[in-house]
């Protein structure tokens, strides 16, 4: 099993942020420098919002699941102190931002009766053109994605204009590549570009962002809690604006895509597909490097496993059983690499959806101002993350074989 310890000639640290991390081996460890304890969280955003106290219920037992999520954190996560620094913002602002999202909904009470209509869903495994064609699809005058700063503070807190909300939300978005150099390779995180829904759901302490950035393996997410705050919070963005479908976008659909149609059943669903081999060690690796931002002992019990390769083999079991809403297209990444544009033009055809002139140009505009490997490449190889390349391609020939998957070499 690949431990990070092993390999750390990939992850060396900023000497600014191993100072940080000092600090907290200074005082006898970090959780005395940087505590996580759920009553003062909550009293201290409770506190920071003027005394709000009505958290919601549109998402169900919202405390329940924060209170085993510190602990969990605090069990297994062995967060470190730039790690606790970072987490415990989030949860802060999470809590903060359920407690303004709420006050807004109590006041306005037509929000809740916003209509998410034909939503364009991006799912598929890391490093098969998920965030490109994320970009793309939200440069659609007709559509929008969920920019960072408007996910993480919906409702400004004491009339906070765009520019100190972005200057907000660089914490949660810029920081990261502050923190480890080698994540903007992987990962470009803009306070000015959309986010991916595990960004968007954090405040639900129910979904994907929790498990990624730490090793809980005792806390378990609520899909259908995280999917009831995703409602809430894109109704809370799009109500009193003018009427544009949302690109949302996170892998984790793969996991639970009938939740998905039974929350939005007229969203369009677009699985992007890419050789295993490349897909399945870039998952590890980005999942790695995610946990070794906040955590000197990353260990992986995923390596060398099923990763999202046996729920992609399950997918295209189901589809071609008709057991899926025929509601879903195929991006293959080396069309789109090879031409966005008509890529998007290809996908727009099979949604019967009008692809504009002028989000082409958008497109080819894009694609020239942000060239391949403008922060560097993100290297990994399928030995390091515990695969053997030949086992690997034979156990995913039912998913290579069914979507037409091109291997790469």
């Amino acid at each position: 099993m690949p431990r990070i310890k092993e390999l750390s000639e990939h992850y060396t640290r900023p000497d600014w942020v191993r100072r940080i991390n000092a600090m907290g081996d200074s005082v006898g460890g970090a959780e005395r420098l940087i505590p996580l304890d759920a009553d003062q969280l909550i009293r201290t955003a409770v506190d920071s919002t003027g005394g709000l106290q009505d958290f919601g219920s549109f998402d169900g037992d919202w405390e329940k699941r924060f209170r085993s999520l510190v602990t969990e954190i605090e069990a297994t996560g062995s967060l470190n102190a730039v790690g606790r620094l970072m987490t415990r913002q989030e949860m802060l602002r999470g809590l903060r931002t359920r407690l303004l999202l709420t006050q807004n909904r109590n006041e306005i009470p037509a929000i809740a009766e916003e209509r998410i209509e034909t939503p364009l869903v991006i799912t598929g495994p890391p490093r098969s053109g998920t965030s490109i064609l994320f970009e793309l699809l939200a440069l659609d005058p007709n559509a929008r994605g969920p920019l960072g700063w408007e996910v993480l503070h919906p409702v400004p807190f004491g009339g906070a204009s765009e520019t100190a909300r972005l200057a907000m939300s660089e914490c949660e978005q810029e920081f990261w590549s502050d923190v480890q150099p080698e994540f903007a390779a992987i990962h470009e995180l803009r306070s000015d570009l959309p986010v991916e829904c595990v960004t968007l759901t954090l405040p639900g302490f129910s979904g994907g962002h929790w498990g990624m950035i730490a090793n809980i393996p005792g806390w378990e997410a609520d899909y259908l809690a995280t999917m009831d705050y995703h409602r809430a919070l894109l109704q809370t963005l799009q109500y009193g604006a003018p009427p544009r479908n949302w690109v949302l976008k996170t892998p984790l659909y793969l996991v639970f895509i009938d939740l998905l149609f039974a929350t939005y059943p007229d969203a369009w669903v677009i699985h992007t597909h890419r050789d295993p081999l490349k897909t399945e060690p870039s998952s590890l690796s980005t999942l790695a490097t995610v946990r070794w931002e906040r955590s000197d002992e990353v260990e992986l019990p995923e390596a060398g496993g099923a990763g999202l390769g046996d729920m992609m083999i399950l997918l295209a079991n189901r589809r071609a059983a008709g057991e899926l809403p025929d509601r879903i297209v195929d991006s293959h990444f080396s069309e789109l690499m090879a031409d966005p544009a008509a890529a998007v033009e290809e996908l727009y055809g099979q949604m019967n959806r009008t692809f504009l002139g002028e989000h082409a140009d958008a497109i080819r505009s894009y694609i020239g101002e942000k060239p391949k490997g403008k922060f560097g490449r993100h290297k990994y190889s399928p030995e390091e993350w515990g695969f053997d390349p030949a086992e690997l391609r034979e156990r995913m020939l039912p998913y290579t074989d069914y979507y037409g998957v091109a291997l790469e070499d």
